[in-house]
């Protein structure tokens, strides 16, 4: 299993919100490249980049910020937040994003979401699957549509998609624990390789997780307010 922290940015800065809520932001650093090289010096090897101000603007904003990162680091990123058009993801793919999100474009413009699929490959393409109380939210989770998110995911698994990052919002930032009969839901009804997101609270869930057959975790607050350690990733990670 993959283990894959979390960098959001608002204004360039790395914070952490609580379930999506912009007014719960909280600054964490203000160089997010200084939060990179610190997961990278302790053999972390992925990272989740979000793109917040994107989400929101509903275009990409802070590709500079995944520049640097992508340059002046050797982490496999995987970017999202405010990628909404062909512009927008060659973009983050020239700025080195390994790997690219699409969550509100896979709702609201299936057909698009499909023709990137075709373009960039699945191996290149993570559907972002954020749910609230089972259905899909979009937006930066401003808006709730009525899609179930596992049948969400089984669509999109029958037409090609491979990687879903599923973020339970109730959960996201909480520090509460992660949703894993949801989590289990997904891998035996869509054999897709799920990376979960939210909740995550210690290393105890990051074994759970794993025991689930989840391809990958992302850590995002857990880390931030030290209930996990970069010494108790390491050695995770060395495990693996």
């Amino acid at each position: 299993m993959r283990i894959i922290p979390a960098i959001d940015i608002i204004e360039g800065k790395c914070v952490r919100l609580a379930k999506g809520d912009y007014n719960t932001q909280k600054i964490y650093n203000d160089n997010p490249l200084e939060v990179a090289k610190e997961f990278e010096a302790n053999g972390i090897q992925h990272l989740h980049v979000v793109d917040l101000d994107g989400a929101r603007s509903k275009h990409i904003v802070n590709h500079k910020i995944l520049y640097n990162i992508t340059t002046k680091t050797s982490l496999k990123v995987d970017f999202g937040g405010g990628i909404k058009s062909d512009e927008d993801i060659r973009i983050a793919f020239e700025n080195g994003a390994v790997q690219i999100t699409g969550g509100s474009i896979a709702v609201q413009e299936p057909v698009t979401f499909q023709q990137w699929l075709d373009n960039y490959g699945t191996e290149k393409i993570i559907l972002g699957a954020d749910s609230n109380n089972r259905k899909i939210a979009t937006h930066g989770w401003i808006q709730q549509s009525e899609l179930d998110v596992v049948d969400f995911i089984a669509d999109y698994a029958k037409k090609g998609i491979i990687y879903v990052i599923c973020t339970d919002i109730q959960k996201d930032g909480m520090l509460q624990g992660t949703s894993n009969e949801l989590y289990r839901e997904i891998i035996e009804k869509t054999g897709v390789k799920l990376i979960a997101s939210g909740g995550v609270s210690s290393i105890d869930d990051l074994f759970a997780l794993k025991e689930l057959g989840c391809d990958g975790a992302i850590i995002g607050k857990a880390f931030y307010e030290g209930k996990i350690t970069l010494r108790e990733l390491r050695e995770f990670v060395e495990e693996l």
